[in-house]
């Protein structure tokens, strides 16, 4: 089954098409030569995943899913959240000259300095749109914030977060060990048990 996933992320291209197997022949938008910027600006994850599913499935016709992910840090009342992704760049660009991953890092780092709750959980969900109608799914993983970064693997704020029973950050982690128990695996999951079920 071809399905074409919102996104010109390809680590996450390759984190998924790893759950979903070989029943499904997962397609990021470089492989459609889309190369558009898709709009994200509302205030929720749910209200951002749906609409970029909108975006593409008008786009193309195609059975279709996007997802929006945040990090959510209780000492920072939910921050960065649904502005993860531009979390440096948002307010006083304090690092410009650095890439948005590490600049992103970088102030959360700064804002939880001396802070001692450092809870937080990553949460993902799934827009999909098949056959026309429109579903969503939810993966949420539960840790902490590190004090400093540590990992090379997986992208984003993975470096500096442990997940809940684990004693490494998922920067640290196997991509195998993370996509079992990843709050994107997660919402994954749900998605693949759906359209086994179709």
């Amino acid at each position: 089954m071809e399905i074409v996933f919102a996104t010109n992320n390809r680590h996450k291209v390759e984190e998924i098409s790893a759950l979903l197997g070989d029943n499904y022949q997962l397609l990021g938008l470089d492989d459609l030569q889309i190369e558009e910027e898709i709009p994200e600006d509302h205030e929720t994850l749910e209200e951002n995943a749906l609409q970029k599913a909108r975006y593409i499935f008008n786009l193309t016709g195609r059975n279709c899913f996007a997802d929006d992910t945040g990090l959510e840090v209780d000492a920072l009342d939910g921050a960065p959240g649904v502005y993860s992704a531009r979390y440096s760049r948002i307010g006083d660009p304090t690092f410009p000259e650095m890439e948005p991953a590490a600049g992103n890092i970088r102030k959360l780092l700064l804002k939880m300095e001396g802070v001692n709750e450092r809870s937080a959980r990553f949460r993902t969900v799934i827009s999909l749109i098949f056959g026309g109608k429109e579903y969503q799914f939810e993966g949420v993983a539960e840790g902490a914030i590190t004090l400093k970064s540590s990992g090379i693997k997986g992208f984003g704020y993975d470096p500096v977060f442990i997940p809940e029973g684990y004693e490494v950050t998922f920067a640290e982690m196997d991509l195998s060990l993370k996509n079992q128990i990843s709050h994107r695996a997660k919402a994954v999951r749900q998605l693949v048990d759906f359209l086994k079920g179709m």
